[in-house]
């Protein structure tokens, strides 16, 4: 594009706007104004062309004109013809002849050729040819006459063309008068229509600046305006959200940051100042020197867990579900409950199976394959994740209890959260049928500020756990895992009515829904647990 073109091209959309309106107006008038123009010509030419076709000479004008004696009846012809008719004669050699006939009075009249073979008209065929003086145009037609002679018969086309051009400039002045009407109402209206889009842009420069507590305001929810209202308010919507979880998610990798740098300080500090002492004082005795290098590897062994917790932590979630197995959770439970107590012979661990309903004679179902699929891997740490937690923080004599099974998931407000149960992950829909393992002792349960924070990196319940050897880092472990395999770690709790810790995994072979409302069902009420 040319740069006086840029320069001319309007930049504004408001301007675009009224300039393509006006246009498009401008030349839908122009456009019916020119049909108009070419139908009045055309029927004003049909007027003449019907005068000329009607029109029949005397027939002795023919002769006369032949032998030379039109102009003697020069004035008789004048009065007996119509109106500025003129007549031309053409001789049976085809040469044209000196006399004609002029009604109109005036010396112009139409450019006729000498020879008859130029002339190109055919009989009854009106056409139009140009005038002698260059002025307006004539309508001529041509006659056979007696003894082979040719009569050209001529209708000027002035009040025609004055007609034509009188509404020629009535249309280019409607066309102006159109086009300036549309740029001043068209200017109106698109400012009117464009407000709501104004305040829309006002609204996203001032949310660019950095307000971004502002919504876009959407109350022409009928129109394009509104949808792109709405659009951009969804979009702001998540934008907050995002940028509120960015800000969690830095925090929280600043506080993990914090907790993992405060638990390897610990054993780090130890194993320096146990070697410092070796190395400095080389006359120890074998007694304390066995006694240091024992913490020293104590310590060791300590980071190396720490950091074997963290290294899985990240690499949870990178088997994916097409690698995922069926895994029967009462023999993964049995295993872990058997692999727990060997290094917890002091503790009784039972089980038995999860049901949610007791038949008409009251026993409880026996206990049965529960299928899932996961990771079992994953899976097995999960577990052993929980009764090795249930071990640790709950005194000696309380008892412990596994149980397994299927159930649906009820609709309570949010999928499984109900009052008093906590989860770090997604709630799973109504309707959903689970495979459940259950991990629950009557301990003295948590509070609920410590149960809302149980599944956090390092977090320990109170000062007395801390003593207990540990990272912190199981339950955040055994939570990322079941998320990893498409399920839920969720935990119930009260003080002094213990913790169940529940796992929820989808059924392997259940996709449908059920069938009646009333087939749903929620796991049965916790037995007490301990804390974490």
């Amino acid at each position: 594009m040319r740069p006086w073109l840029r320069r001319l091209k309007p930049r504004s959309l408001r301007a675009r706007l009224v300039l393509g309106a006006t246009l498009l107006a401008t030349s839908a008038v122009l456009l019916c104004q020119a049909a108009g123009l070419a139908l009045l010509h055309t029927w004003l030419t049909d007027q003449v062309d019907g005068r000329l076709t009607r029109f029949q000479p005397v027939p002795q004008l023919y002769q006369d004109a032949v032998d030379g004696r039109t102009a003697a009846r020069e004035p008789a012809g004048k009065a007996a013809l119509p109106s500025d008719y003129r007549v031309y004669f053409y001789d049976s050699g085809g040469h044209r002849l000196a006399t004609s006939l002029n009604g109109g009075g005036g010396s112009a009249g139409p450019r006729l050729p000498r020879a008859e073979s130029a002339l190109g008209l055919k009989n009854g065929r009106p056409t139009t040819v140009a005038a002698t003086d260059g002025g307006s145009t004539w309508r001529v037609i041509a006659r056979t006459g007696t003894d082979g002679t040719r009569v050209v018969v001529a209708l000027p086309l002035e009040e025609v063309d004055d007609a034509t051009s009188k509404m020629l400039w009535f249309s280019l002045v409607v066309g102006a008068a159109v086009a300036a009407g549309v740029i001043v109402f068209g200017s109106l209206v698109v400012r009117l229509g464009l407000r709501p889009l104004a305040r829309v842009e006002r609204t996203a420069r001032r949310i660019s600046d950095g307000e971004l507590q502002l919504s876009v305001p959407d109350r022409h929810v009928v129109t394009e305006v509104g949808h792109l209202s709405r659009a951009l308010n969804t979009m702001l919507d998540r934008l907050r959200a995002a940028l509120h979880r960015a800000e969690a998610s830095e925090q929280r990798l600043r506080h993990f940051l914090a907790d993992a740098g405060h638990e390897l300080r610990t054993p780090l500090t130890s194993l320096q100042g146990f070697a410092e002492l070796l190395e400095q004082d080389p006359g120890m005795s074998p007694e304390r020197r066995q006694e240091a290098q024992q913490l020293i590897v104590r310590n060791a062994e300590r980071m190396s867990r720490l950091v074997d917790n963290l290294s899985q932590l990240a690499r949870l979630g990178d088997v994916p579900a097409a690698r995922w197995q069926s895994v029967d959770l009462l023999s993964l439970a049995a295993d872990s409950i058997a692999a727990v107590a060997v290094r917890h012979p002091d503790r009784g661990i039972g089980l038995d199976a999860l049901v949610d309903r007791r038949d008409d004679s009251g026993d409880e179902a026996a206990l049965d394959v529960v299928d899932a699929v996961g990771d079992p891997h994953q899976l097995a740490q999960i577990l052993s994740n929980l009764l090795t937690n249930a071990c640790l923080h709950t005194p000696t004599g309380t008892r412990i209890q596994v149980r397994v099974g299927t159930f649906r998931v009820r609709p309570h407000g949010q999928g499984t959260d109900v009052p008093g149960r906590t989860s770090v992950n997604p709630p799973l829909a109504p309707g959903t049928r689970v495979c459940a393992v259950e991990v629950a002792d009557d301990g003295v349960g948590l509070a609920a500020p410590d149960a809302r924070r149980v599944f956090e990196r390092f977090y320990r319940a109170d000062s007395a756990a801390r003593a207990v050897a540990g990272s912190g880092l199981g339950l955040a472990i055994a939570a990322s895992a079941a998320e990893a395999n498409g399920g839920r770690l969720e935990l119930d709790t009260r003080p002094g009515e213990g913790c169940t810790f529940r796992l929820l995994l989808p059924h392997r072979l259940a996709t449908e829904s059920p069938r009646h409302p009333e087939e749903w069902a929620d796991p049965p009420l916790p037995i007490p647990a301990s804390s974490t």
